[in-house]
């Protein structure tokens, strides 16, 4: 098995985590929280928005199943890339959309994707692409979220929607 790892930020973490658990070749997500100041922050701090944190999540995924390329590919069509520091109406700097690596050698294949998505939305891309920095697991709660929770009205208006789009767009692409 070739796992890699990579951490995207896409607005509210229950959106992405419920997609990616269902990708054939995803191996494990984790939400959680990046590259902000505070060391291990608290969900309660990140949304407080003073320590400059994106929510986000920890993709494992087998490279031998799954590219990086497709991995980042699923990632622009769950999300608005356009919008700083918002998804629909969560708005602050934890939902900013964010690429965050592991290591350099993912750079040139997030950079090529990031270029092409830009150029195909007219140059309105602003998605952060930098290292990952100062990760924190997020609480227990919000792990699984949508799995456990579908019904709860935040998933079922908001995260479901996002799960369906995903479906019907990569059907080759879901876990059997």
């Amino acid at each position: 098995m070739n796992r890699q790892l990579i951490t995207l930020g896409g607005g509210c973490f229950w959106c992405l985590e419920a997609v990616y658990e269902l990708v054939d070749g995803v191996l494990a997500v984790e939400n959680g929280y990046s590259n902000g100041h505070v060391v291990n922050p608290s969900y309660e701090q990140v949304c407080g928005g003073d320590t400059g944190h994106a929510e986000v999540v920890r993709v494992s995924f087998d490279a031998d199943r799954i590219t990086l390329r497709e991995v980042l590919e699923i990632f622009f069509s769950i999300h608005d890339p356009t919008t700083p520091n918002r998804q629909g109406n969560d708005v602050g700097t934890q939902y900013r959309s964010g690429i965050y690596l592991h290591d350099a050698d993912q750079e040139a294949v997030v950079r090529e994707v990031v270029a092409e998505v830009n150029a195909a939305l007219r140059g309105r891309v602003v998605t952060e692409v930098a290292p990952l920095a100062n990760y924190a697991r997020a609480e227990d709660y919000h792990q699984h979220y949508f799995a456990n929770h579908p019904h709860q009205g935040y998933c079922a208006m908001v995260v479901a929607p996002k799960v369906d789009k995903f479906r019907r767009t990569f059907k080759a692409r879901v876990k059997g």
